[in-house]
C-alpha cells in the first residue's frame, strides 16, 4: 500500500503538468509499473481535447512491455467516448493486470462504468489510495459536476491588522516580488478573474489572463485605455437599466439586475457558468470582496509583516453589519506557505 501511496504522488506530480489548461477536464496523471516496482511508462492529460493521461502513458509503450503490468491513476479510468476513445478500453487491450485508482470520477457519464468494465475484463482494481488529496486536486472539477456551478476563489494581500490599502488608496507593495508571483501563478489555475469598476480606477491593472470579468455597474471605466481591457476575451457585467452602444472586439457587454444599488452576484455566477466559466479567480477591493465571500469556496490570502495602525485604511472585506459572532462567516484554514518576507493562507468556506 505504501508502494501504491508513492506512486500515486508522482501521479499528482504528473497531473500538475496540465494546470490550467485542462478545463473543464481534470487534471490526471498515470504511472505504469512491472512487478518489481520499475516504472514503465508516464503520462499526463496535458490539455482538454487532448489524450487522457492512461492513454498517453500506453501509447509511449507497446502491449509487449504492459502485459501483466500495474496502472496508477489518480482518476477512474473513462469508459466513454468524448474528444477520445475510452481508457477503460485500452487498458484492457494492453493486458493491464490491475488498476489502482485514487478516486472514482464523479462525472456522471463515468461515476463507476469505468471500473465496472476492467473488473469485468478481469483486471483487479484497487481504489481509494490518497483520495482526500486527489480530491483536493481536482476541487473544481467536482465542484463542476456534483453542484453543475462556477467554483469561486478570491485572493486578497493585507497588511497584519486586515487592511489592503490606506485611506488615500495607496496599495503598492504591500506584498513582496515573490508573492506577487505566485498570484500570477495561481491566477493560471483558473477559467477566468473577477474584478471591479473601483480596481480599474484605482489600480489601473493589467491582470494578464484569457479571460477576464469586469463589474461595471455604471460603465464608468475607460474602455478605451485602462490596461485591463487590452487583452483578452472581457465580459463587462452592468445595470440592466442601461443601454450601451460601445463596440469592441473583445469585449461583451452584459446587462445584469440589480438589487440594493448592486449587480447580482448570483446572475453574475450563473451567466459565468453558462458561458463554460468553470473557475474564477475574484481580485477586488474590500466591498466586493464582502458582496463575494458567501459565494466563494477558497481564498488566498497573502499577508505581509506590516501594520497600518490606521482605522482608516480599505479593509479587505467589507460592506456588511453584523451584530453578533455568530452570524459571521466560517472557514477552515488549510495550508500556510512563505513567501519571504510574507506569507499565504489558504483557507475553504465551510458550507
Amino acid at each position: 500500500m505504501q508502494q501504491y501511496e508513492t506512486y500515486m504522488r508522482k501521479c499528482f506530480e504528473l497531473a500538475q503538468k496540465g494546470y490550467g489548461k485542462t478545463s473543464p477536464n481534470p487534471m490526471v496523471g498515470c504511472v505504469i509499473i512491472n512487478d518489481d516496482g520499475g516504472i514503465i511508462s508516464e503520462g499526463f492529460h496535458s490539455e482538454c481535447g487532448k489524450a487522457h493521461a492512461e492513454r498517453d502513458a500506453l501509447l509511449k509503450v507497446s502491449p509487449a512491455d504492459c502485459n501483466g503490468a500495474t496502472l496508477i491513476v489518480n482518476l477512474e479510468p473513462c469508459s466513454h467516448y468524448g474528444k477520445t476513445p475510452p481508457c477503460a478500453d485500452l487498458i484492457i487491450e494492453y493486458g493491464i493486470k490491475k488498476v489502482v485508482i485514487a478516486m472514482r470520477d464523479v462525472n456522471p457519464i463515468v461515476a463507476g462504468n469505468g471500473i465496472a468494465k476492467l473488473k469485468k475484463a478481469g483486471i483487479e482494481v484497487l481504489e481509494g489510495i490518497l483520495e482526500n488529496e486527489a480530491k483536493k486536486l481536482n476541487e473544481i472539477f467536482i465542484t463542476n459536476m456534483t453542484e453543475h456551478r462556477t467554483f469561486v476563489a478570491l485572493k486578497t494581500a493585507t497588511t497584519l491588522d486586515g487592511k489592503i490599502a490606506a485611506h488615500t488608496g495607496d496599495s503598492k507593495w504591500i506584498t513582496s516580488e515573490k508573492a506577487r508571483a505566485e498570484v500570477k501563478h495561481i491566477r493560471q489555475g483558473y477559467d477566468a478573474i473577477l474584478t471591479s469598476s473601483s480596481t480599474v480606477l484605482a489600480d489601473n491593472p493589467t491582470m494578464a489572463h484569457k479571460n477576464k470579468i469586469i463589474l461595471d455597474r455604471t460603465l464608468k471605466t475607460d474602455f478605451e485605455n485602462a490596461n485591463i481591457y487590452r487583452a483578452g476575451n472581457i465580459y463587462v457585467f452592468h445595470d440592466e437599466a442601461l443601454k450601451t452602444n460601445k463596440k469592441y472586439p473583445n469585449i461583451r457587454f452584459l446587462p445584469c439586475p440589480v438589487k440594493n444599488k448592486k449587480l447580482d452576484i448570483e446572475f453574475i455566477l450563473k451567466t459565468a457558468y453558462d458561458f463554460g466559466i468553470m473557475s474564477l479567480l475574484a481580485e477586488c477591493g474590500g466591498v466586493l470582496n464582502g458582496s463575494l465571500i458567501d459565494y466563494t469556496d477558497k481564498v488566498y490570502h497573502f499577508i505581509a509583516p506590516k501594520i497600518l495602525s490606521d482605522n482608516r485604511g480599505k479593509s479587505a472585506f467589507a460592506g456588511k453589519t453584523i451584530d453578533f459572532i455568530k452570524d459571521t462567516t466560517n472557514f477552515r484554514f488549510v495550508e500556510i506557505k512563505t513567501f519571504e518576507p510574507d506569507i499565504l493562507l489558504t483557507y475553504y468556506r465551510l458550507k
